[in-house]
């Protein structure tokens, strides 16, 4: 399955990308600058009906695939991008899921330790194997050395619904990712440590710890509104008292903070990690990254992740 999760080391990949969620569409252009910055050099977001694009695992997402097509036409052509024709696609939140998959059954041939790693691959995502469309990449051993695989899924006739309306506008997809692993990039790119996303929708959200670049901890957590910050302070306890060194203290571990998308504020997060870590953190922004927006008008939310797909164009 070569679009979701392909290779982030040294890939080749369009500067220009989709970001998809419900009620938002955003497409960006975005240019390295000399002292090792990015800015936009064209972007535009859209409004659109939240009908439209409904983020789910398990339906159908797309109601009405001519009038997506339509809208991402119109969005190009107000960014002055139609002559594109490759791009990256950041996916709804929702509509992916991600798992840190752990090969701890000591299986000693290949073919073993592949049938574990499929067993737990449909235990984690609740699905069958031969409808999912599966990446897997080998990411850091963990402390015991066993092996372990950053897993990302989306399910084979949803994924064909995206690839199905680009097709329509005549375009290529060079990298489809959840919406996460596009803000992510921002955090994998600027410095090691320990780092926290957390990056919110509407069922939920995702929370990622990144140990020296390498992600530590996944988790999405499918919630209610009134126990996002609760189900957050859960997650943080998780790291805080399982994935520490005995002995380290995590506000002294944990060194940035970037919380996107909705369901918490960035102020709230911000004081349930220092409360539950003892740290002093301040979410980052946009110019903390190392991306320079060229006006208000352009919120970091919206194009995070789309641009964070764009950075791995170099």
């Amino acid at each position: 399955m070569p679009n979701v999760v392909s290779k982030l080391v040294n890939p080749r990949y369009p500067a220009t990308a989709i970001g998809l969620e419900q009620g938002v569409a955003s497409v960006v252009h975005l240019e390295r600058v000399k002292d090792g910055t990015s800015r936009l050099r064209r972007a535009a977001t859209f409004n659109i009906a939240e009908s439209l694009v409904r983020p789910s695992f398990d339906e159908p997402n797309i109601e009405d695939r001519a009038q997506l097509a339509t809208v991402l036409n119109d969005l190009a052509g107000s960014a002055g991008l139609l002559r594109q024709k490759r791009w990256s696609l950041s996916l709804p939140e929702a509509t992916t899921r991600t798992l840190v998959v752990t090969n701890d059954s000591g299986a000693q041939s290949g073919a073993e330790m592949q049938e574990v790693l499929n067993w737990k691959i449909e235990r984690g995502f609740g699905a069958p194997l031969e409808e999912l469309s599966v990446s897997r990449e080998k990411i850091q051993k963990d402390p015991q050395g066993r092996d372990r695989y950053l897993v990302v899924a989306v399910r084979k006739d949803v994924l064909a619904e995206y690839e199905s309306v680009l097709h329509s506008l005549g375009w290529r997809t060079g990298l489809i990712l959840p919406r996460h692993l596009g803000e992510a990039q921002w955090l994998v790119r600027n410095g090691g440590g320990d780092s926290l996303l957390l990056s919110g929708f509407g069922q939920g959200f995702t929370g990622v710890i990144f140990r020296d670049k390498h992600p530590l901890i996944v988790r999405t957590v499918t919630c209610a509104p009134d126990e996002f910050e609760d189900e957050f302070y859960r997650f943080l306890l998780f790291y805080r008292d399982r994935s520490l060194p005995e002995g380290v203290e995590a506000g002294s571990r944990l060194s940035r903070l970037l919380v996107m998308g909705e369901g918490i504020t960035r102020e709230r997060a911000g004081e349930i990690v220092n409360e539950t870590t003892g740290g002093d953190l301040r979410p980052l922004e946009a110019h903390d990254l190392g991306l320079q927006l060229p006006s208000r008008e352009f919120s970091f939310d919206s194009i995070a992740a789309p641009a964070g797909l764009a950075t791995l164009s170099w």
